[in-house]
């Protein structure tokens, strides 16, 4: 009876089997045939926000179905990055999430859950330096300047981010590293604290994305010693990079962004949505509004999994060097 018993439960598994292998075959057939979800881990305004917002709106013509953005602020994104996490891997709920949610949260908070593993990546967007700026309060016009009168002052100027453990705090550590000099960090609740702080000359320096210290160099209220790429960024060409000072010659670090899907998507569907991101990031008017915005999109080609675990890597080496932790 057993064996007769066993038989049975095979064969009704092999037919379970057989019946859900058109299904699933059907379902990436017809994906996507409902609307679709990004999920952005912050409130609508910022640059992360601004960046899902502009995908949705122009991938939702190369997959030929609506695509929403939901807004889901917490824990310095990770939080929306834990619900697609999460999710169901059928395609239908995906993350636009810049590089602190995806690739340094989980390495400075015991609290976030979820890891890289937990995702499908679909590809890069798009990505920007930061830049070093000084307060008039500073006094220094460059980084040769700045090395100079920071090193003879040890540990009494300090540089504010948006906050502990985002990638402009990593960007700021990495210059002390390579830099070899003593600054204090000083972390703020988001960009407008820190912007107060730097123009109401309470603080001598700050680390921001490019799109927003640009605005406060073109008025000529800050003093831009460096953006943080290992070159020139190209939309801002007489802004020199910190790597042209012998002090940062290795200083390489940027904000960017991407697409990611929970994990064990099915290869049919992670191909759609990747070729829809493809043509979404070639579209000349998505690439403007990139510039606008002061990102760059990035190479379509690039093998975002690969990508993304190179980062992962860099930043485990700066927040082991700076014991960052949350």
């Amino acid at each position: 009876m057993t064996t007769t018993i066993l038989r049975r439960t095979l064969i009704a598994c092999g037919a379970a089997m057989l019946a859900a292998g058109p299904a699933w075959a059907d379902d990436a057939a017809s994906f996507p045939n409902k609307p679709v979800t990004i999920v952005v881990g912050y409130p609508a305004g910022g640059s992360t926000d601004l960046v899902g917002r502009l995908v949705a709106n122009e991938i939702e013509k190369h997959l030929g179905q609506t695509v929403v953005v939901e807004n889901l602020g917490g824990a310095g994104g990770a939080i929306g990055a834990q619900k697609v996490a999460s999710a169901k891997p059928d395609g239908y709920t995906l993350l636009v999430g810049a590089n602190n949610e995806i690739a340094i949260a989980n390495q400075i908070n015991k609290a976030v859950k979820y890891k890289i593993s937990d995702f499908t990546p679909i590809g890069m967007v798009a990505s920007q330096p930061m830049v070093l700026v000084a307060s008039k309060k500073a006094g220094v016009k460059n980084a040769t300047e700045f090395v100079k009168a920071v090193k003879a002052n040890p540990g009494k100027f300090s540089y504010g981010s948006s906050g502990v453990g985002t990638a402009l705090h990593l960007a700021g550590e990495m210059m002390k590293d390579q830099g070899k000099i003593d600054m204090q960090h000083v972390p703020y609740r988001g960009v407008p604290a820190l912007t107060n702080d730097v123009l109401g000359d309470n603080i001598e320096y700050g680390v921001f994305v490019l799109s927003s210290g640009l605005p406060l160099i073109k008025a000529g209220k800050v003093t831009p010693i460096g953006t943080t790429e290992a070159k020139r960024y190209a939309a801002t060409p007489d802004i020199p990079a910190l790597a042209e000072t012998p002090e940062f010659k290795h200083v390489d670090i940027n904000s960017w962004f991407a697409m990611m899907a929970p994990a064990n998507l099915p290869a049919p569907i992670a191909a759609k949505l990747k070729a829809a991101l493809d043509k979404t990031m070639a579209s000349p008017e998505f690439r403007k509004k990139m510039e606008d915005a002061g990102a760059s999109v990035m190479d379509s080609k690039l093998d975002a999994g690969k990508y993304i675990n190179g980062e992962i890597a860099k930043y485990k080496k700066i927040i082991d060097v700076a014991k960052i932790e949350l």
